[in-house]
C-alpha cells in the first residue's frame, strides 16, 4: 500500500501445468493493464533468467515443480536478482510449513490453484500495489509459526555454539554412526570420558538422547553430510 502502480503491470508466469498457464496467458493478454514479458515458462531457472533481464512487477510461481528448483528456492533467487519483483506462490495443497518457507524466501502472498482465473488476475494487480495476498487468519497462524521456528532455530544455534571443540568432535562422530567404545579408541580417551562428554552434550543441547542431539546438529548443519 502506498506504492506507485505502473500503468502496465509486467508479469512472469512459471508453472508446469500447461492448461492453467495457457488460460492465464489468454486472460492476461486480454487485459490492457497487464503484460507478459514472455510466454509462461515451466522451469524456474527460466523464470529467474527472465527476472534478471526484465525485472517484472509480479511473478506467479508454482510451489511444486519438476525441475532443479522448487518454487520456494526459485522465489529466493528471484528476490536476489530482482528485489523489486513481487512473487506470488501458487499451490494446490497449501500447508503452514510451505507458507512459512515461502515467507522467509520473500514471497508476497499465496494463491490456491483452485482460485478462479479472474481472481488470480485481481491478485496480480493487488500484488503490484504491494498488498499481502493472504487472509488475516492464515497470516496470523503463519507468522506465529515463523516466529516460533525462528526462535527455536536461534536458540538451537546458540546452544550448539556452547559446545567445546572436543564435544563437537564427539557429536560429529556420533552423527557418523560411531559407538562410544570406537570414539574412545579413536580419541585415545576412556569410554567413561566419552560418556561424560555425551552427558555434557545432552545437557547443553537440552535433549534426552544421543539421537536427538545428532538430529539437532544435522538439522543446523553442524555435522558433515
Amino acid at each position: 500500500m502506498g506504492n506507485t502502480v505502473p500503468a502496465t503491470i509486467r508479469l512472469v508466469i512459471c508453472d508446469d501445468h500447461r492448461v492453467l498457464t495457457d488460460a492465464l496467458a489468454l486472460i492476461v493478454r486480454g487485459d490492457p493493464s497487464l503484460e507478459l514479458v514472455a510466454d509462461p515458462v515451466q522451469d524456474p531457472d527460466d523464470a529467474i533468467g527472465l527476472c534478471r533481464e526484465h525485472h517484472p512487477d509480479v511473478v506467479l510461481m508454482d510451489l511444486v515443480l519438476n525441475a532443479r528448483l522448487n518454487g520456494i528456492e526459485a522465489t529466493k533467487e528471484i528476490k536476489q536478482v530482482s528485489p523489486e519483483s513481487r512473487v506470488v506462490v501458487m499451490t494446490g495443497q497449501p500447508d503452514d510449513r510451505s507458507l512459512v518457507a515461502a515467507v522467509e524466501a520473500g514471497a508476497s502472498g499465496f494463491l490456491n490453484k483452485t482460485t478462479a482465473l479472474d481472481t488470480v488476475v485481481e491478485a496480480v494487480k493487488a500484488a503490484a500495489e504491494g498488498e499481502i495476498l493472504i487472509d488475516p487468519a492464515t497470516l496470523a497462524r503463519v507468522l506465529g509459526t515463523l516466529a516460533r521456528e525462528r526462535e527455536s532455530r536461534e536458540d538451537s544455534e546458540r546452544v550448539l555454539k556452547e559446545l567445546t571443540e572436543r564435544e563437537r568432535e564427539i557429536l560429529d562422530m556420533l552423527a557418523g554412526g560411531r559407538r562410544n567404545q570406537d570414539i574412545a579408541e579413536t580419541l585415545f580417551i576412556s569410554p567413561q570420558t566419552v560418556q561424560t562428554h555425551v552427558r555434557n552434550i545432552l545437557r547443553k543441547l537440552r535433549v534426552h538422547s544421543k539421537l536427538e542431539a545428532v538430529a539437532l546438529a544435522v538439522r543446523h548443519g553442524e555435522t558433515p553430510s
